[in-house]
């Protein structure tokens, strides 16, 4: 059995959950979502590597960037105010 073709599920899993806390008015639900989309991030990426899926690669590449880059400018934000 091909365990690796098996992770797009926990995956998709993670992801749905990381949006649904990105959505939250809660500072500690956004921050989890936040983290849990990184994971999901990493969870395509071996995945997408198994299945030599290139594409999905480069989405979860840049989706990582953005989610950190948002971290970063929502933190940034918090500490001038």
């Amino acid at each position: 059995m091909d365990y690796f073709s098996l992770l797009q599920w926990p995956a998709m899993v993670v992801n749905i959950l990381a949006v649904w806390l990105l959505t939250s008015q809660t500072k500690g639900k956004r921050h989890a979502g936040f983290l849990f989309s990184i994971l999901s991030n990493v969870l395509w990426v071996i995945w997408g590597w198994h299945a030599q899926a290139f594409a999905v690669l480069g989405l979860q590449v840049a989706l990582a960037t953005l989610n950190i880059q948002g971290v970063r400018k929502t933190e940034s934000n918090a500490q001038a105010r």
